[in-house]
């Protein structure tokens, strides 16, 4: 048996609806939408067995992660490396306001947001080492298994990139991750094995087809 790490993206809020930049310097509930997308994948995932489920220390996975935590009676655990991106003076903004307003830091980050922060904000390589450390810890304290980890869109898809050996400086290009997907990695003989990207077919057909998630 190994181990295997599944990274839920938390459920619909009004700054994802929208699409507005919602990173660490946000911090909204859960739609009526994003509350019946965490119960869709408690409801689906709770007989499964988990170790442990570890989330962000933001509301929207806290709200996410409750309804599997309940049905397994579990606590939390909470960790800050698995925080959104910081998206600085972005924060709550459109795209269309931020290419505006911050154009060249804008371009800058699109081309390779590794390197390049949004204004004030956070790098992805820094996303990287901090998420990456927690999933460290992960594997240091289970040898097999299954974890649950609720966090956020670019976390998720730079610590992919990172377990992957995929560029992070290309995350947004290399891996999806809407609202409540879920995507898992084995940790195998050989290293981090990806089986499932952005899966979303615990959720109703209804869910799945929201715009702006």
């Amino acid at each position: 048996m190994t181990l295997k790490i599944y990274f839920l993206r938390h459920g619909q809020t009004a700054l994802s609806k929208d699409n507005l930049f919602c990173g660490s310097g946000s911090d909204p509930g859960l739609t009526d939408e994003g509350k019946e997308m965490a119960r869709q994948f408690g409801e689906a995932y709770k007989s499964l067995e988990w170790k442990a489920i570890y989330t962000s220390p933001l509301k929207r996975t806290h709200e996410t992660a409750e309804p599997i935590r309940s049905a397994l009676n579990a606590q939390l655990v909470i960790r800050e490396g698995l925080k959104e991106i910081d998206y600085g003076k972005w924060e709550g903004k459109s795209v269309d306001q931020v290419e505006k307003d911050y154009h060249d830091d804008y371009i800058r980050w699109k081309s390779d947001p590794a390197w390049n922060s949004p204004t004030n904000g956070e790098q992805a390589i820094k996303i990287s080492q901090r998420a990456t450390a927690v999933v460290e810890e992960i594997v240091n304290k289970y040898s097999a298994g299954n974890v649950l980890v609720v966090s956020h869109k670019a976390t998720i898809r730079i610590t992919i990139c990172s377990l992957l050996g995929i560029d992070v400086g290309r995350f947004r290009e290399r891996i999806g991750c809407p609202v409540a997907s879920l995507s898992m990695v084995e940790f195998a003989q050989r290293g981090p094995l990806i089986h499932t990207i952005a899966d979303r077919s615990h959720l109703s057909e209804r869910l799945r087809m929201l715009e702006g998630t």
